[in-house]
């Protein structure tokens, strides 16, 4: 019984809503802000625990919100489809939004809208000022700027990646998406761990281990076990953090002599070329 008590407890911890960080604000007195959606979460999930009752986590509209009215309201979001995205450059990209029938969106002009969505299974919102006129008709335009960076460290290679990432998630208007693996013998040998999980919560961070010298996930604590990988950092799992990326991401890698050599081969067998990675 205790144990399964346990599990359960876990289990509500993994569903508890993470506190954005400070940086996760765009400061410019969104309503709601990040920190109004995650205490409106924390209130749900604090009613949904006490009851016992996951489905009050659901947070579904009521029919009377439902629907697909387009007035806007500082309270609630609205769900719109994309209909079309347009690459601009390589790394930006104009996305339409329908509207139904010929409706305008009705915001004046120096008005921003927040927009939200799920990104690696973390709910995300970022405002953006429409680029399409105020008087359009059944759609409008924001302009969104991103790119791809894949960090692959061994041991204490991990510490010229850190400024790296340090500076984009400084950054509330840089949309990089980053992807840090990093190699160590065991889980004890991961440091900065504190520094990476409080990246790993900004929208556009994921971070991943490769543990050589550990054989089992039952090890680890729980918020590590999907996101680390036993072994050597070998081209299927090369391959596969490839594949995963958004777009041809650019690479850098930083380890042992041995360790670049034999991730730059891996690069190359999985596709990108010597100009999309640098090797410190």
């Amino acid at each position: 019984m205790g144990e399964r008590e346990d599990q359960d407890a876990e289990a509500w911890l993994r569903l508890k809503p993470v506190e954005p960080l400070p940086s996760q604000c765009c400061g410019s007195g969104c309503s709601p802000c990040v920190f109004d959606l995650y205490y409106r979460d924390l209130e749900r999930w604090e009613a949904a625990r006490a009851r016992n009752d996951r489905s009050l986590l659901s947070g579904k509209q009521s029919p009377e919100t439902q629907g697909c009215s387009t007035k806007l309201s500082p309270e609630t979001f609205l769900a719109f489809h994309i209909s079309a995205v347009e690459k601009l450059t390589k790394d930006t990209y104009r996305v339409r939004f329908t509207l139904p029938g010929n409706s305008q969106l009705g915001l004046h002009p120096g008005q921003h809208l927040i927009l939200r969505g799920l990104v690696n299974g973390l709910e995300i919102q970022r405002a953006y000022t429409p680029i399409s006129p105020a008087t359009a008709e059944g759609y409008f335009d924001v302009l969104i700027k991103y790119g791809e960076l894949l960090m692959l460290a061994a041991g204490t290679g991990l510490a010229p990646m850190v400024p790296i990432l340090q500076s984009i998630t400084d950054n509330a208007d840089d949309e990089t998406f980053v992807t840090l693996v990093g190699c160590f013998k065991t889980f004890e040998n991961i440091y900065l761990k504190t520094f990476l999980q409080e990246q790993a919560r900004f929208w556009n961070v994921r971070t991943f281990f490769v543990l050589s010298q550990e054989v089992s996930p039952e090890q680890l604590p729980w918020s590590y076990r999907e996101k680390t990988h036993f072994g050597r950092l070998g081209q299927e799992l090369v391959d596969e953090l490839v594949a995963c990326c958004r777009r041809k991401p650019f690479t850098l890698v930083c380890g042992s002599p041995a360790f670049t050599e034999d991730v730059a081969r891996c690069l190359l067998s999985a596709g990108l070329t010597e100009d999309s990675y640098f090797l410190f």
